[in-house]
């Protein structure tokens, strides 16, 4: 489902990641752990496609991050700390128009959203500002929109 294959990154003479090689097979979860500085946040950008490695590759459902990335990033939900949310947006705003940039049709965006809000339990707070929710909130509907 994921394969990073020798993911090397530099900034300058600093060297962010150096060699990172790994297997996630559907169903499996893993744990990114490391100190500050540890290049996490450089490779998960990476796998995500915001940035493109100095060496490797990164497959997503098979398809290269580097030389198809949007067919790999169709397959993945990424959710960075700063979430990009729009304050003035209500949850189930922000769930409409993430279906609709991705072009999910309209039959399957209802059940996709139906079943977010309940995985991501914010039922309680969809018809308020997205800017009015504590961080926790907040969290949750990056984390909704991430799934959808």
């Amino acid at each position: 489902m994921l394969e990073l294959k020798q993911i090397s990154k530099s900034f300058g003479t600093h060297r962010a990641v150096r060699s990172v090689d790994f297997l996630l097979q559907r169903g499996e979860v893993l744990g990114f752990l490391g100190p500050n500085g540890a290049g996490k946040s450089t490779t998960m950008r990476i796998v995500a496609g915001v940035i493109e490695p100095d060496h490797g590759d990164v497959l997503i459902a098979g398809q290269s991050v580097i030389t198809h990335r949007r067919d790999a990033q169709r397959h993945l939900g990424y959710l960075p700390e700063g979430a990009p949310l729009y304050p003035d947006m209500t949850p189930l705003e922000f769930l409409r128009y993430l279906c609709a940039a991705r072009n999910v049709p309209r039959k399957t965006c209802q059940q996709a959203i139906d079943r977010v809000i309940a995985d991501a339990r914010i039922s309680e707070v969809l018809s308020r500002r997205i800017a009015t929710l504590s961080k926790g909130y907040r969290r949750r509907v990056g984390l909704a929109g991430a799934i959808l």
